[in-house]
């Protein structure tokens, strides 16, 4: 049975860092590529962060490139966000997908999600 369980969430203060983790089971997490997703309250899914399996690229909303790293280890089985400079537009859920393949984008699963709140 395939899992991702996010961990990590919690209150900062604008500015802040926090870092989530995805611990994935069930499948070969390293055969797949995995997408960071976020939704603010009220709001509909945002795609944020992308990770190959192939080669580690990686891809950026441009709302968080340049303060968001989206990273994995694959013999923890597990996906990283490292989120710096946080600000209160980043508050929400979020979750993490496994892709259907190594490269694409297309998410055939998802974790239940952690929520982030950005606040003074």
């Amino acid at each position: 049975e395939v899992q991702l369980v996010e961990s990590g969430g919690g209150l900062v203060q604008p500015g802040g860092s926090l870092r989530l983790s995805c611990a994935a089971s069930g499948f070969t997490f390293s055969s797949y590529a995995a997408t960071w997703v976020r939704q603010a309250p009220g709001k509909g899914l945002e795609w944020v962060s992308h990770i190959n399996s192939v080669d580690g690229s990686t891809e950026y909303a441009d709302s968080v490139k340049g303060r968001f790293t989206i990273s994995r280890d694959n013999a923890k089985n597990t996906l990283y966000l490292q989120m710096n400079s946080l600000k209160p537009e980043d508050r929400g859920a979020y979750y993490c997908a496994k892709s259907r393949t190594a490269w694409g984008h297309e998410s055939d699963y998802w974790g239940q999600g952690t929520q982030v709140t950005v606040s003074s």
